[in-house]
């Protein structure tokens, strides 16, 4: 039987791409943001958790309504190929909330708090307009 040390799997791990946290040692994220709890509800970066608080007090003086976080929309369905199953592909916006207009009518806005634009965001962002005819609203 092989065993091995901490610092070999460690090494190990990171010479691979594996996401490895010794005990005591966080994980740190891709991009460097650090997850925050609010409320009993963990948000994945402090300007979300920020953006957060102030839709809620938007929402309290009545200039927005039906505020909704972490909503999923489908792109692309779950399909079944000749030699393979394929999963749905979604995307997750940060929050989904009405404005309320001058004239007292409701324009849905999703949004997504961003700090950096991945190859993989800029596809779904392309999809959702596509597909669904939705612009998304971004903040950093």
């Amino acid at each position: 039987m092989f065993r091995w040390t901490e610092e070999e799997y460690e090494a190990y791990c990171a010479k691979r791409g594996i996401a490895y946290s010794a005990a005591g040692k966080p994980k740190k994220n891709k991009f460097g943001n650090k997850k925050i709890t609010i409320d009993g509800i963990e948000r994945d970066s402090l300007a979300e958790s920020n953006r957060f608080e102030q839709l809620k007090i938007l929402q309290r003086a009545g200039a927005i309504k039906n505020l909704k976080y972490q909503v999923k929309y489908e792109l692309i369905p779950k399909q079944q190929g000749e030699n393979r199953n394929e999963r749905a592909l979604t995307y997750i916006a940060d929050y989904v909330y009405d404005v309320v207009m001058p004239d007292g009518s409701l324009r849905q806005v999703v949004e997504d708090c961003k700090g950096h634009k991945t190859k993989d965001y800029i596809i779904k962002r392309k999809l959702m307009l596509y597909i669904h005819g939705i612009s998304i609203k971004e903040t950093i």
